[in-house]
């Protein structure tokens, strides 16, 4: 293990070099599938699947897999996987990143390991940077699966899709296609289904804010049926340090309109006046908090009716009180914040100029607006969040491409713990 290895989980040359056997296996298979006919090359897959439940596993399978997909790219697309290519479909088979230049197909080089992961049935997921992309990459290698007896899902933002050779319009312009690899794809060989359809396909296209979001509605669902993800086995992420690491810690939230909240507020707004400084709560103007003492906590339940403020059924209370007390006790009118038209207004602290559209958080702001008697503007309640790096570290198996992943090394090793490999260039780099 190179020192790179060791601390940054970067493979050097010599790691790859030791992928070369397995390449000169596939290779040495290329005859043998070329004299398969088109039936016979579509039921190796159902050979490989029953190899497997016979114990067999993904790295026996891999180099005649792998023989088999460049079989079935050569005979649709026309393209037949270079040697570094197959180093490349080892790679992410692998569970690692593999960091390709621009122009060394991987596109191409994901439908290997796509397809080796995919004969197990429980499903592959390729994250790409956009729904556009989506569509183009499952209608072009959707080619290749078909060809193998897979079928290729879709996810985009408002539809979802099966990849459909039977909606094919025109076969000599789809050979110019495949030849340019430049689809003008909209909806072309996308045939509409459900959202459970296309994630029950063998290998499922789509974005990372669609896997994430579908993740978070099916923890919602009430009944099995209102699910569309069928679990986590293997995603390969394209531009994966886009992803997951400058993305990582972005949250996806579904929230919706919360019209209780603002009727809470008005509600403390008018109990908060009745409680005393420093008998029922203390002010720390430095850290900018208020805390209720004890006589104050039983203050509230008094007036609330309630047992205990802090149970599961009094904490929806505390957090409106909370912010309330806060609104009141440490927020003054004209000087944190002005009411112009209705609307309360924060004043930069610093500057002392008015700070127009710009809102606390948390409540904060809709307690001010209880507080002074304007409308309150309506909150929005988070149901569920994930953030992509929680997200995708929910599956068994994780890979990516990328052309830069030297850059991001430390954190991919740090936080998925995930190894790069860089791959060799097909030709020398023109500089």
């Amino acid at each position: 293990m190179g020192i790179l290895t060791k601390f940054f989980g970067i493979s050097g040359e010599a790691d790859i070099k030791k992928l070369q056997p397995i390449v000169e296996q596939i290779n040495s298979l290329e005859l043998e599938f070329e004299k398969l006919s088109t039936e016979e090359l579509k039921n190796k897959t159902g050979e490989f699947r029953k190899r497997i439940a016979d114990g067999a596993s993904l790295d026996d399978l891999l180099p005649e897999a792998f023989a088999a997909v460049r079989e079935a790219s050569k005979r649709t697309l026309g393209q037949r996987h270079y040697d570094v290519q197959l180093m490349g479909g080892i790679v992410l088979h692998q569970g690692k990143i593999a960091e390709m230049k621009t122009g060394e197909g991987k596109t191409l080089v994901a439908t290997l390991s796509a397809y080796l992961n995919a004969i197990s049935g429980e499903g592959v997921h390729i994250v790409t940077v956009n729904d556009y992309l989506s569509r183009r990459d499952a209608v072009w290698m959707g080619e290749i699966y078909n060809a193998l007896g897979l079928k290729t899902g879709v996810l985009n933002h408002d539809a979802s899709f099966l990849y459909d050779p039977a909606h094919e319009a025109n076969k000599e312009e789809d050979k110019e296609r495949d030849q340019l690899g430049s689809f003008k794809v909209v909806h072309e060989f996308l045939r509409p289904v459900t959202r459970r359809e296309a994630y029950a396909a063998d290998i499922t296209y789509g974005t990372n804010n669609e896997f994430g979001f579908d993740y978070l509605r099916d923890n919602m669902a009430y009944t099995e049926s209102q699910v569309s993800q069928r679990g986590h086995n293997f995603a390969i992420v394209d531009e994966v340090d886009s992803i997951l690491i400058d993305e990582a810690r972005t949250p996806l939230i579904i929230s919706m309109p919360d019209a209780e909240s603002g009727e809470l507020y008005k509600i403390f707004s008018k109990i908060v006046p009745r409680l005393k400084k420093e008998e029922d709560y203390k002010v720390d103007e430095k850290q900018k908090a208020a805390t209720l003492t004890e006589a104050g906590i039983e203050k509230i339940e008094s007036i609330l009716g309630i047992k205990d403020l802090y149970t599961e059924r009094g904490m929806r209370y505390v957090h409106h009180l909370e912010q309330a007390l806060r609104a009141q006790a440490l927020f003054e009118r004209d000087i944190n914040y002005v009411v112009k038209g209705g609307e309360v207004i924060i004043v930069d602290e610093f500057t002392g100029r008015l700070m127009p559209g710009r809102r606390w958080s948390d409540g904060l702001h809709q307690a001010i607006e209880a507080k002074e008697g304007v409308r309150v503007q309506q909150e929005s309640r988070t149901l569920a969040t994930i953030t992509f790096q929680n997200y995708f570290r929910l599956y068994k198996k994780l890979s990516g491409m990328t052309g830069t992943a030297s850059t991001s090394a430390e954190e991919f090793h740090k936080v998925y713990n995930l190894e790069a490999a860089e791959i060799p260039t097909n030709r020398p780099m023109v500089r």
